[in-house]
């Protein structure tokens, strides 16, 4: 056999890996293409939104990224991380635990919320993904029984295959958007408990005290056999009693924030996206002065900020978002929620 051939028998094999998904279904790619958000063969955002700014191209872009290796962009010295017994939490108070990055559990009027969990490293995402020291300390294993999971988008990221695998005995119910569903089902998550969700769609579960309504992000979509777009991304607002959680998964700037301070009034907690930001991605990763006009469009009770502290994806010094968060609370009197990873957040 010859080195391309076997090249191309290696490939193959490894795209069989169920981190990748499959092909969607005929009923769910049907809803898909009915979705008013879905136009010209592929998910559109609310406004033109150019993967790149300028004259940037996706190799070009990447290739920069890659090749600089800026020492400042990992940090030496483990990162600062707290292990909390998860499973024995209060469920009579509403708490807040980071993970690093985007991945996080609330609970909320005594239900517990995952969101975008990432925690346990197994190949393909290790290609990708190199966690800091000391970040890695959480596994499916520590995690309680989840009332509510939570997934924003497709990306490697924020979809694991490994983590939602080994946690599938604890979750009671999925929320995704649209096309999400598919890869949650390939992984033999029941379909009845699986939501999948178009922006404004609202939900409400049996028997459970709480209204998600599905919010628009300014993204994209891609997992290489997908193809770009074949999916939703989205934010979310989660309702219980007279509280309000928001969740922004990842995105840059447009009017979303102002729109769902209009909609939804007081806003107790605002989770938002602060890291992994690019000038050259300007249109699909917040900066810190998008992130700082955001949370003043929004006017949230509590902010915490999350897409950092884990992983080093973009060219920014590590430590940058923090700094830029505290900066902009100093500045504007804003309440933030300012903790290592693990520990417990009262809010």
């Amino acid at each position: 056999m010859s080195i391309l051939a076997l090249l191309v028998v290696v490939v193959v094999a490894v795209l069989q890996h169920p981190a990748f998904g499959r092909r969607v279904s005929a009923e769910r790619k049907a809803r898909i293409e009915a979705s008013p958000n879905y136009r010209d063969g592929m998910f559109q955002n609310q406004q033109p939104t150019p993967q790149f700014t300028g004259d940037h191209n996706t190799l070009k872009a990447m290739w920069t990224m890659l090749m600089r290796r800026d020492s400042n962009r990992v940090p030496i010295e483990p990162i600062p991380a707290v292990k909390t017994d998860l499973k024995s939490m209060p469920k009579d108070r509403d708490w807040l635990v980071w993970f690093g990055h985007s991945s996080y559990l609330f609970c909320l009027n005594g239900k517990r919320y995952l969101v975008d969990p990432l925690l346990k490293m197994e190949f393909p995402a290790s290609l990708m993904l190199k966690p800091f020291k000391g970040t890695d300390i959480y596994t499916p294993d520590d995690m309680p029984e989840i009332d509510v999971l939570i997934i924003t988008h497709e990306h490697w990221d924020h979809l694991d295959y490994a983590t939602l695998r080994d946690l599938r005995p604890k979750v009671k119910q999925v929320v995704c958007p649209l096309g999400v569903g598919e890869y949650l089902e390939y992984w033999k998550y029941d379909p009845s408990i699986i939501h999948e969700m178009d922006w404004m769609e609202e939900l409400k579960i049996k028997n459970y005290e709480l209204r998600i309504t599905c919010l628009p992000s300014r993204h994209f979509s891609n997992r290489l056999l997908r193809g770009r777009n074949q999916t939703l991304w989205a934010a979310f607002m989660v309702e219980a009693v007279d509280r309000k959680v928001y969740i922004g998964g990842d995105g840059g700037y447009d009017d979303r924030f102002r729109q769902a301070r209009e909609q939804f009034g007081k806003i107790d907690l605002a989770i938002m996206e602060n890291g992994q930001y690019n000038p050259n991605w300007a249109y699909i990763h917040m900066l810190p002065q998008d992130l700082e006009q955001a949370i003043l469009d929004m006017q949230p009770e509590q902010v915490f900020t999350v897409h950092h502290d884990k992983f080093s994806l973009s060219t920014h010094a590590w430590s940058e978002p923090d700094s830029v968060a505290r900066s902009i609370a100093e500045r504007n009197a804003i309440h933030l929620l300012d903790q290592p990873i693990g520990t417990v957040i009262y809010f």
